[in-house]
């Protein structure tokens, strides 16, 4: 008998605490939340950090509000290090950027993706390949058939940078890449004639293109974009060539599943509203896509991969 009162006492137990931990989700979130931002007020990160946020207050799918906190320096490392330090904390979040995956591999960044638990993927941008509209390369046979050709990059690494050398590769073509301060730059390297062509976000260049001072060669996403349709993939032209930012969210290593599919439910709703599509889908022409959790750690893990793989082709990792 004391054994069967000693198992029930337990199950009694473990009762009350699955009832007390099931009150205090339901309690969650109880505070604002907050939202490092690795970079400064006003660039594409702080812009997608806020309008996620504003979404979310507007449409009323949390009962709290977000504080945004630009923590700038060190090539993101000052900010995710701050993010990824709060292990276990329900009310930070960083948003992904191309510097999330490189930085920790160029430096000693005291912090890596094993530090965050990714939430979702909000939307995907994707990238052009553009030549000045007077430019001889109007295909991509025209630019295998070029014995040297030049573009831009922001910085040492970024999705031009890669993409440019799976362009290299899958044409067989030498391609020198020039660093640039920001993309403005590079546009106006295109229309100098000082590069040959660029890689780029659709809304850093559909306004040269829609005034025909630019022409659209290929897109790097697997499927033709919504703000321009009539310009096919690479993979549609004959090339293996795919690669997009997906614009995500991530919260510090160690938070509770719960936690995880909540927020996962919230940026759900947040990328299938049409405020996000206003503010954000039609404003910097990202095309929509959501992936849950899972997915989106497996799309960065990818990234990842890529970024690893590039960076010891150009001997900067070993």
């Amino acid at each position: 008998m004391k054994t069967v009162h000693s198992l029930c006492a337990r199950a009694l137990l473990g009762l009350a605490a699955l009832g007390m931990s099931a009150g205090a989700q339901a309690d969650y979130p109880e505070k604002d939340m907050r939202m490092i931002i690795p970079f400064g007020a006003g660039g594409g990160s702080d812009i997608l950090a806020r309008t996620i946020g504003a979404v979310i207050e507007e449409l009323g799918l949390a009962p709290v509000r977000f504080t945004y906190e630009n923590l700038p320096g060190a090539s993101s490392a000052r900010g995710y290090r701050e993010a990824s330090r709060r292990k276990g904390d329900p009310y930070t979040m960083a948003t992904v950027s191309v510097s999330f995956f490189t930085t920790p591999l160029i430096t000693r960044a005291p912090f890596s993706q094993d530090d965050f638990t990714p939430i979702a993927a909000i939307s995907m941008a994707p990238y052009v390949l553009a030549v000045k509209a007077d430019s001889p390369l109007r295909t991509l046979q025209d630019f295998a058939a070029a014995k040297r050709l030049t573009t831009g990059s922001v910085g040492v690494v970024s999705d031009a940078r890669l993409l440019s050398d799976m362009l290299s590769k899958q044409l067989q073509v030498r391609v020198d890449v020039v660093p640039f301060e920001g993309e403005g730059e590079i546009v106006t390297g295109v229309l100098g004639k000082h590069i040959d062509f660029l890689f780029s976000n659709p809304s850093e260049v559909l306004t040269h293109i829609e005034a025909g001072t630019m022409r659209p060669i290929a897109v790097s996403a697997g499927q033709r974009l919504g703000s321009m349709p009539e310009v096919p993939t690479f993979k549609e032209q004959g090339y293996d060539i795919e690669h997009t930012m997906l614009r995500s969210v991530v919260m510090p290593a160690g938070v509770e599943p719960e936690v995880v599919a909540y927020w996962e439910d919230v940026l759900r709703k947040v990328a299938h509203s049409p405020q996000w599509k206003a503010r954000y889908l039609d404003r910097y022409k990202d095309e929509p896509r959501f992936e849950d959790a899972k997915t989106a750690a497996a799309s960065m893990r990818q990234t990842q991969a890529r970024y690893t793989a590039l960076l010891k082709e150009l001997e900067i990792i070993k």
